[in-house]
């Protein structure tokens, strides 16, 4: 319990850096798996605004597309990591986050909705074998940088 509180004091001094900033919006991506149910989704979110919540936002999110208690827990502890690295990211260079000119999305809308997928058990092994082989795949790719 104690750990998990040191954790959270720690995000929110991240955040307290990223105030100065107006719109310090970020992309998260979502690609999760529970049992035979595969969620894949990408949003903004704005780092910078106090009152965004990952844990309310899950609840909503899994409410509105009829998903299970495992996936509210998921889904707000990959935007909480995601949160971390970006405000992170944000603290230690100098460079300001690009600005987002065009506030609402009208091209690409299908990388920017929620698809969820119910698999075979096949399917989701390929799914994560594919997913595991394109991690390891990046990694070399950033380590040659």
């Amino acid at each position: 319990s104690s750990g998990i509180n040191a954790e959270y004091g720690g995000y929110d001094a991240d955040t307290k850096a990223l105030e100065e900033n107006s719109d310090s919006r970020v992309i998260i991506k979502l690609n999760i798996h529970v049992g035979n149910t595969s969620l894949v989704d990408q949003f903004e979110w704005d780092l910078s605004c106090p009152d965004n919540d990952p844990e309310e936002f899950s609840r909503i999110l899994c409410q509105e597309l009829g998903l299970g208690g495992e996936f509210l827990s998921a889904i707000s502890y990959s935007i909480r990591g995601q949160l971390g690295w970006h405000s992170k990211t944000m603290t230690f260079t100098e460079a300001p986050l690009k600005r987002i000119e065009v506030p609402l999305r009208t091209e690409h809308l299908d990388k920017w909705s929620p698809t969820i997928e119910n698999l075979t058990d096949q399917e989701m092994e390929k799914k994560i074998r594919d997913q595991d082989r394109n991690a390891r795949r990046m990694r070399r790719i950033a380590n040659m940088n």
